[in-house]
């Protein structure tokens, strides 16, 4: 396997990936490669293992089969500019290294995220935290208005606080969430594909989401290719199946046989040969990706 050239570091590096309206991430520093992950594994074994397995199906077994340490000897820091709200989200994931700017040391960053016209979201009817589907633009013209007339005050109370001698500390404390924050934050390679695994994904909120795929496609995948491609496979476009959803499956294919049908199979068919725990539930979250993950797999439509 090739080293990561120097020069895809060094062109990475300080190199603002735009994200949202005013936000960004960038490469600062990074330790080790694709090699890197390769080498930690191979220290458990000797050197005779690599006549066995080249560099591309170990890097690959070692996700598909979750041997996380190999992938902890490697290491990113970037630093980020990220509306509060989303970084709240963010400083969730305890497992990195954290320098965040400071508001009482410094004047807060003049700058806060808006929302387009049309990128107001209703609230899901399924999930408590999550978005539903656009809200029309004319009401998005009108909120958008609000929120910029509202983002407009805060700062001048902000500032109208600075002026009178109020000390940093308290005069932020007014600050809306949208307000930008920056931070530098290192984190290993492992536990920055967890992040990405579970911020790329679908049901992640939308401007969280914009700063994973930033980060994932922008930095990583041109750093550990290798590790990237596995982690596309395995983890970001892969399912995972319980001891249910197998035997869901199982019942699936028993009854198309039996009754000589063939994929895709309906939703009553599913509801059909669902898991007895699920069938007297009006609502079931399990049952709900159970059948995602059959119509994804093209079983159910």
């Amino acid at each position: 396997m090739s080293e990561t050239p120097a020069n895809t570091i060094e062109s990475l590096r300080w190199k603002k990936i735009p994200v949202l309206d005013d936000g960004f991430v960038c490469l600062v520093d990074a330790m080790g490669n694709d090699s890197s992950v390769v080498q930690a594994a191979r220290v458990s074994y000797g050197e005779g293992t690599k006549q066995v397995s080249d560099d591309r199906t170990l890097i690959r077994y070692l996700l598909r089969h979750r041997h996380t340490t190999p992938f902890e000897m490697a290491e990113i820091k970037i630093l980020v500019r990220v509306p509060m709200d989303c970084w709240r989200q963010w400083i969730r994931h305890r497992t990195a290294n954290v320098n965040e700017y400071s508001t009482r040391y410094s004047v807060a960053i003049d700058s806060a995220q808006s929302t387009p016209v049309d990128q107001w979201r209703t609230q899901a009817k399924s999930n408590r935290q999550g978005s539903g589907d656009p809200l029309p633009t004319d009401i998005g013209e009108t909120l958008s208005k609000a929120e910029y007339e509202f983002q407009q005050a805060a700062r001048r109370l902000y500032q109208e606080r600075l002026d009178a001698g109020v000390a940093r500390e308290q005069a932020r404390k007014d600050l809306p969430l949208c307000t930008y924050t920056e931070a530098y934050w290192k984190v290993d390679l492992h536990n920055l594909l967890h992040f990405l695994a579970l911020r790329m994904d679908s049901h992640a909120q939308y401007e969280i989401r914009e700063y994973a795929t930033a980060i994932g496609k922008g930095i990583i995948q041109p750093l550990f290719p290798v590790v990237w491609e596995a982690f596309e496979d395995y983890r970001l476009h892969g399912h995972s199946f319980s001891r249910l959803e197998v035997g869901v499956m199982q019942r699936l294919i028993a009854f198309g046989v039996e009754n000589q049908k063939v994929a895709p199979f309906s939703i009553d068919d599913f509801m059909q040969v669902q898991d007895e725990s699920w069938r007297s539930l009006t609502r079931s979250r399990e049952r709900d990706e159970c059948l995602g993950k059959m119509t994804d797999m093209g079983l159910v439509k």
